[in-house]
């Protein structure tokens, strides 16, 4: 007798679909399609969630989610954090999907079309954290994502934590930043719902 796949997920208090739940399915049969990958929740915003769950942040009253897709780790942060949050993404396309998930978790987030490099000190000094999961999965990422930690830690966001399952991309990113900004780079596990394991690069700018 075949068991009946899970449609979403519980995962430290929030609800994660998969690509089979019906409100997910509903978007893509309206023609919604992500172009920038983001087609799914990816598990290293878990890695975020499982993190930020362990070490609550002392300032998380405005949270900007870069590179979110379905924006799983800011929608946590909106819901357990009580954070008012930012979601960024270069593809417009992801939106439908978020605002399904946050309608899941009652909660609602901004949005904001924008891509790493037009994220100025000017826009980043607005928030008191940086999250992002799984951003730095090309060779020609590393010096924007670079470059935009540069100018997050120049406007002051206090908190910046970008996850990521290890690719030597990220790697590269975040020797660059541990370097220049003291920041850190820490290898985590989740347990539970969504087993998963990767690095968290943490910058402490308060």
């Amino acid at each position: 007798m075949s068991r009946t796949k899970p449609v979403a997920r519980k995962f430290r208090g929030v609800t994660i679909p998969t690509a089979s739940h019906p409100a997910i399915r509903r978007v893509k049969r309206q023609g919604t399609s992500p172009s920038i990958h983001g087609t799914k929740p990816w598990k290293s915003s878990a890695l975020l969630i499982d993190y930020l769950k362990k070490h609550p942040p002392a300032h998380a009253g405005r949270v900007i989610d870069v590179g979110c897709g379905w924006g799983v780790a800011g929608i946590w942060c909106a819901k357990k954090l009580r954070s008012e949050v930012t979601s960024v993404d270069a593809d417009p396309d992801v939106f439908p999907f978020l605002d399904e998930v946050a309608a899941m978790n009652q909660v609602r987030t901004s949005h904001l079309v924008k891509r790493f490099e037009q994220l100025t000190v000017k826009k980043l000094a607005r928030y008191d954290m940086l999250i992002a999961a799984d951003i730095c999965f090309w060779d020609e990422l590393v010096k924007p994502v670079t470059n935009m930690v540069n100018r997050a830690v120049k406007a002051g966001v206090k908190h910046i934590y970008i996850a990521d399952p290890e690719r030597s991309t990220f790697l590269e990113m975040a020797e660059r930043c541990v370097d220049k900004h003291c920041g850190e780079l820490i290898d985590w596990r989740t347990r539970g719902t969504i087993e998963t394991r990767g690095a968290l690069l943490t910058i402490e700018n308060a």
